[in-house]
């Protein structure tokens, strides 16, 4: 089974490889952006992408997406360092098969692997909110929640984004109102709380 790898950390690539490599996989590539990922699936042709959410050149669950209308039947673990229940709902309604927590055992991402390979229309998950609540963000809001964590304005989300300014004001407000928020900085800080930002 070939595998191809998607995080901006060859420290990171460079583990993933080795564990999965030890348990039978081919590793084909590796990825440190989306815009490489898309390259390599188109090369290799691969049966399973592990990809992490946050990426130099957008988001992972874009990746998801355009890998899903590629290929219905590639494996996909999104694995990255959030763990809100709204990840794992945004992972699963994107396309992915598996989310895994950067902090699980190695074992756990293997058995997400071998499920999302044996399973490819399928979701698993052991990511449970601790809060319990389930703020009901998509994707691209959480994207955008994001990206006001880094201080970016309406006009830089939109370009990274490759979304209308407009578009954005959309996806504020929509924030806004799932997290019961005022503003921006009442939003980050609930977001905080809920475990949807790091």
């Amino acid at each position: 089974m070939k595998v191809l790898i998607v995080d901006d950390h060859s420290v990171v690539r460079h583990g993933l490889k080795s564990a999965i490599e030890s348990h039978g996989y081919q590793v084909v590539a590796e990825a440190g952006s989306i815009n490489e990922a898309q390259a390599f699936m188109a090369q290799t042709n691969p049966d399973a992408i592990i990809v992490d959410i946050n990426l130099p050149d957008g988001s992972g669950f874009d990746l998801v997406i355009w890998s899903r209308k590629i290929s219905p039947k590639t494996a996909i673990v999104v694995l990255t360092l959030n763990d809100g229940e709204d990840y794992v709902r945004a992972a699963k309604s994107a396309g992915a098969n598996a989310f895994i927590v950067k902090n699980a055992p190695l074992t756990d991402l293997i058995a997400a692997l071998d499920f999302a390979i044996s399973s490819p229309t399928l979701f698993s998950s052991k990511q449970i909110c601790a809060s319990g609540i389930n703020t009901g963000l998509s994707a691209r809001e959480i994207d955008v929640l994001q990206s006001i964590n880094h201080g970016l304005s309406n006009t830089a989300i939109a370009a990274n984004l490759y979304i209308s300014v407009s578009t954005v004001k959309t996806h504020v407000s929509s924030i806004l109102r799932k997290l019961d928020a005022d503003n921006r900085v009442q939003a980050l800080s609930i977001a905080r709380e809920r475990g949807l930002l790091v």
